[in-house]
């Protein structure tokens, strides 16, 4: 399928669903109990078999470590530069805390990170960046969780609640990069039979969406504009252009540089949300951010990176 095309399919596949779940908004009843169970079935059961089948075929190397770390030195880099930004919009408190946590944490997964490196660089592509996800559940759980839990003197942090989240079933995509390398490096070729992965991603991507439409509140493109603007420089200008200088002196290969930098131009995760919820932050705030940064860059980012893509190869 040409690049192109998939494209404008994925863009369709983004859009639409998205606007069906804005359209369902106030017309669903139980909406956090259907996007609990939306959540769920794209991590329990869409997203496992497409990281097995994607990283299966993947040929290993060393140089694949470079991926996880790069992870890491990204959702740190932009903690620091959240830290130093809430002294410019004069955040304190609790919105401060969350504005920091939304800069660290990025949409890095299939849903965002993973299908632009598929779109860019196919099925590789798309393993690779599930190797490069490695990172996330021991950042967001050991850092980002005990930061928040500081932050806000909540007794959550307990090792009941870590041991009950770090073996949820919601880590079944985890799970799957781990039994897929130990598959491979076993020796097990993955057989020659068709596997409908572009179907699965645009399940798991259609599904995504539609969740974050019916959870979206119009209210929250008016909350905190300048925060908005200071979220979106430093997670589409400032962490990509560094990233880019860094890679130029980097002696790894260029399908490893590549994975990296589309990955440094991902928006808000959806973690920072639940993050503030579980440690009794600013979740509407938290929320506002998510929502408005992941537009920007959906309508905005996206198409630029799409056709400047050539500068990314």
């Amino acid at each position: 399928m040409p690049t192109e095309l998939k494209f404008a399919i994925f863009q369709l596949v983004i859009i639409l669903p998205f606007l069906a779940g804005s359209f369902l908004n106030n017309r669903l009843k139980r909406l956090d109990q259907t996007s609990k169970a939306l959540i769920n079935v794209n991590l329990t059961v869409i997203e496992p078999p497409i990281v097995l089948w994607s990283i299966w075929g993947l040929a290993l190397s060393a140089e694949m470590i470079f991926l996880p770390i790069s992870g890491v030195c990204l959702a740190a880099s932009g903690f620091f530069i959240g830290k130093l930004a809430v002294r410019k919009t004069r955040l304190t408190g609790k919105d401060a805390e969350t504005f920091v946590i939304s800069s660290s944490l990025a949409n890095h997964g299939f849903t965002m990170g993973g299908f632009l490196c598929y779109l860019f660089a196919g099925e590789q592509g798309l393993a690779l960046s599930a190797i490069f996800l490695i990172y996330f559940i021991p950042f967001t759980f050991l850092f980002i969780f005990s930061y928040a839990n500081i932050k806000s003197r909540s007794q959550v942090f307990q090792w009941a609640f870590f041991r009950d989240m770090l073996f949820s079933p919601r880590n079944m995509p985890l799970y799957a990069v781990f039994a897929a390398i130990m598959i491979r490096l076993t020796g097990i070729d993955r057989p020659d039979i068709y596997f409908p992965i572009d179907i699965l991603l645009i399940l798991s991507i259609a599904l995504y969406y539609f969740t974050l439409g019916i959870n979206f509140k119009l209210d929250d493109l008016n909350l905190f504009k300048i925060d908005h603007l200071f979220l979106a420089i430093q997670k589409f200008a400032i962490l990509p252009v560094v990233t880019f200088i860094i890679l130029d002196f980097s002696p790894i290969s260029d399908s490893i540089k590549m994975i990296i930098k589309l990955q440094s131009f991902m928006p808000a995760a959806i973690y920072s949300v639940i993050t503030a919820i579980l440690f009794d932050l600013n979740a509407k705030y938290a929320s506002g951010l998510f929502v408005v940064n992941s537009l920007l860059f959906i309508f905005i980012v996206f198409p630029l990176l799409f056709f400047a893509r050539n500068l990314l190869m």
